[in-house]
């Protein structure tokens, strides 16, 4: 009991001990609200690479491709099929993608994706990154009428404005056909227009051709054209039917698309931070392109020598799936059509070359197990099979050492704060040294007296933890909110919202690591008390009470 007493007195009137006690609980929180900031980010990420991709990915190696994807996937149900919930084909290449932003011209980079819009969604959440509510139902390269998002639907409470979306699909394709006939109009009904008019309905007539002609005078058959000055000056193909029905494109923009195209949303748009009353400023997204517009795309053929192939593609639709490395080069068009473009395929009827196989799993599966398993049917020579972790484990490596590294160097506060509490209790040692002579003398045993030190040392790494602990909580359950305060003090964003593509800062607490962390704490407060409770311990009571 006396140990107790004594413990109790020792923690209540050295306040030096606080100072051991603040480094412990600062230690604590620091280390629960790195790694729970450093866990979000890395959950995160982890989730959109997987989501983006499937469980396991099988490329040629080859650049032809592998032929016949239906074949393909028999092959891989007679080795794995007990494993494999869904396959879909696929057809990458690099290319070139060019808009038309405001009347200036803007060529990109950009990775070419062939997909299957039937199946592309059974092997991937790549639905769920799209923009029309429809399309993550299900997916089409039809451009839809209207209803795109206007705000981004995986933002949790606010996100950026993303009004313009309301015009975005066959709302926004009429607009533009709408603008580019006023402007044909005006072209022709301007002086200049006027002349041109003028000069082609005599050249046309001159020519032979369907212009309309005249009966002038001395000529009642009409086979001369009239005088300039009699040309009429209303619209050429008004007066000749004909003409007006040779000229009249066959494809009518207000009422026609091309193939459809999927824009990574980086490709379309940029992120900007507004100057508001917000704690972050704000931030709205600003489009270069809308779903209904044209763009150009070109990119090799699949022959050797390669060629270059191009074609005009109406965007459909945006794939956001936060990553930036995917976002800002991704395009997806249908498999088929890009195969025709790049000479894959020799006929209609021809299921083409692929480059690539996309397999999703049954739940539970060992990915590792059944990626060995094709590996058996795949020559590494000529094809690569691996888990989406195979793909991606440099980057998963190194953000795994980031942390390892990050956790030993905050792992040091810790432990500074048991270096003080050696001291302390070396001066605690010393300071008491003949009441510890009292105490010896009175019966207690080496152990009795040693245990009051431990138990101080045990007091207070609990003490600092458990503050430390409830500190690490609420700032990581508040941690979007203390960003904004600072934000405000700083007059500055603390988290950019235009460099990380998320609205919050992402946060996610593993029980086993608080715990561990928790542990660990109270391991080295007791542990730098056991040389000072030893020396305590081992003082013989006569030289104690003869100590000044």
């Amino acid at each position: 009991m006396y140990k107790l007493l004594l413990c109790w007195r020792y923690l209540r009137t050295r306040y030096i001990a606080l100072v051991s006690i603040i480094s412990v609980m600062l230690g604590v929180a620091t280390m629960i609200v790195v790694n729970s900031v450093m866990e979000g980010f890395s959950g995160e990420m982890q989730n959109r690479i997987h989501n983006s991709t499937s469980d396991i990915v099988i490329d040629a190696l080859d650049f032809a491709g592998m032929p016949d994807a239906e074949y393909q996937f028999e092959q891989i149900r007679k080795a794995a099929g007990e494993d494999i919930e869904a396959m879909s084909p696929v057809v990458l290449t690099i290319g070139m993608l060019n808009l038309s932003p405001g009347g200036r011209s803007i060529s990109m980079p950009v990775r070419v994706i062939g997909i299957d819009e039937a199946t592309q969604g059974l092997v991937s959440d790549f639905n769920k990154y799209l923009q029309h509510p429809e399309n993550r139902k299900k997916m089409s390269f039809a451009l839809r009428e209207d209803k795109y998002d206007t705000r981004d639907h995986q933002a949790d409470g606010d996100a950026p404005d993303r009004s313009i979306m309301a015009e975005a699909g066959w709302k926004r394709r009429r607009m533009i056909a709408e603008s580019l006939a006023r402007e044909q109009k005006n072209r022709w009904e301007n002086p200049a227009g006027a002349e041109i008019r003028r000069q082609s309905y005599v050249e046309g007539a001159e020519g032979g051709a369907a212009a309309p002609r005249g009966a002038a005078e001395g000529d009642p058959e009409g086979n001369v054209p009239p005088p300039v000055e009699n040309v009429p000056t209303g619209d050429i193909f008004q007066q000749n039917p004909a003409l007006a029905a040779a000229a009249a494109p066959a494809f009518d923009m207000a009422k026609d698309q091309h193939t459809g195209i999927v824009l990574g949303m980086l490709l379309a748009s940029r992120r900007f931070l507004l100057d508001s009353d917000e704690p972050n400023g704000g931030c709205e997204d600003r489009f270069y392109v809308l779903p209904g517009e044209d763009v150009k795309l070109t990119f090799p053929t699949a022959g050797t020598p390669p060629k270059v192939a191009s074609d005009t593609f109406t965007v459909v639709d945006f794939f956001e799936s936060k990553m930036s490395e995917s976002d800002s080069s991704f395009v997806f068009v249908p498999i088929r059509e890009l195969q025709r473009l790049r000479g894959m395929s020799a006929s209609a009827a021809d299921a083409g070359m692929i480059n690539q196989i996309l397999i999703k799993l049954k739940p539970g599966v060992d990915g590792d197990r059944v990626r060995d398993k094709l590996k058996a049917i795949y020559p590494e020579t000529m094809y690569s099979v691996q888990t989406w972790r195979d793909q991606r484990s440099p980057l998963l490596a190194a953000v795994q050492l980031e942390t390892t590294i990050l956790n030993v160097l905050l792992f040091f506060i810790i432990a500074v704060a048991g270096f003080g509490i050696l001291a302390i209790f070396y001066m605690i040692v010393v300071e008491k040294t003949r009441d510890i002579g009292i105490l010896k003398s009175l019966g207690a045993s080496r152990g009795g007296v040693m245990g009051i030190f431990l138990a101080y040392g045990l007091s207070l790494g609990l003490v600092g933890s458990g503050a430390g602990l409830v500190i690490g909580l609420l700032f990581v359950q508040y941690i979007n909110q203390i960003a904004d305060f600072l934000s405000w003090v700083r007059g500055m964003p603390v988290f950019d919202p235009t460099i990380y593509y998320f609205n919050k800062i992402p946060t996610s607490l593993v029980p086993q690591t608080v715990i561990s962390i928790v542990v660990g704490a109270v391991a080295i407060a007791v542990l730098a008390s056991i040389l000072p409770a030893r020396r305590a311990a081992r003082l013989h009571p006569v030289e104690a009470l003869r100590y000044e």
